[in-house]
């Protein structure tokens, strides 16, 4: 196992799209070249029934960025395939009324786009995964048995596998700015605090990076730059600081204590 397999995937093999980190330095490099990630496996496999041809899928080609508007309950027989719209899809995914999927866009087998999901490009999913009700996906990678079925954000991000997103939890990926960023319409890179070093990312905009089987409570904020190694549980209603946390923990917020008492 390398670095990463080890702190964060175990089950990187079983991703079909795994490639993308090799030769990589750090574990969020992938996400600075999502999009022509995504363009390159869509030119080598282009192969698929045509998406135009699907009943119920409304396509928008009028906007700059195009995407699928789903009008009725779908479930894929087969993979489906637009080089218009840069999207594919595999077979056995269920796609619910009022889904909204941006290209580019790959998503793969078995995985449930449930109703008003907002997927806004540059959007990787693997198998057996769980895009449910208002939650928004943005250039992120979600490998396999990602479940992030109500009302959460997913921007910048990579996801392992097995992993569990509580109803309302969220990766935030913009940290604060100081007036004059604004104004200027600036945004700095990221720098995450590892080893007691400042580590810039080259990325103004990171969410997280979550490992393999971690169960993230409901209405968690994770912060811009979270890195989460593979088997910890993040309680509810934490927020969590940007920077490393080691595989195997439980993160909890600092003043956690139990409420309940005897009637």
């Amino acid at each position: 196992m390398n670095f990463f397999s080890d702190t964060y995937f175990p089950q990187l093999d079983n991703f079909k799209h795994n490639d993308i980190f090799q030769n990589i330095k750090e574990v969020w490099d992938p996400l600075k070249d999502l999009n022509k990630i995504i363009l390159r496996i869509l030119a080598e496999d282009n192969s698929g029934g045509p998406i135009e041809s699907i009943s119920g899928l409304r396509i928008d080609t009028n906007r700059l960025i195009k995407s699928i508007v789903v009008e009725r309950w779908i479930k894929l027989k087969a993979p489906i395939t637009s080089q218009a719209l840069n999207i594919r899809i595999e077979g056995g995914t269920v796609l619910e009324p009022t889904a909204i999927i941006k290209g580019p866009a790959i998503i793969g087998e078995n995985n449930e786009i449930r109703q008003g999901s907002y997927l806004r490009g540059n959007v990787l999913v693997g198998n057996n995964c769980v895009i449910g009700h208002c939650t928004e996906v943005k250039n992120s990678i979600l490998m396999n048995h990602v479940e992030a079925g109500h009302f959460n954000y997913i921007g910048d991000s990579i996801l392992g596998s097995y992993i569990n997103m509580g109803a309302g939890s969220r990766l935030a990926n913009v940290q604060f700015r100081e007036l004059q960023e604004k104004m200027n319409n600036i945004i700095n890179d990221i720098e995450i605090p590892i080893e007691n070093k400042l580590i810039s990312t080259k990325l103004s905009k990171l969410g997280s990076v979550i490992g393999d089987n971690v169960e993230i409570g409901c209405n968690a904020v994770l912060s811009p730059g979270t890195l989460i190694g593979k088997d910890n549980w993040v309680y509810p209603n934490c927020t969590v600081s940007k920077g490393f946390h080691p595989p195997g923990h439980f993160i909890t917020p600092s003043e956690h204590k139990l409420k309940s008492r005897p009637k």
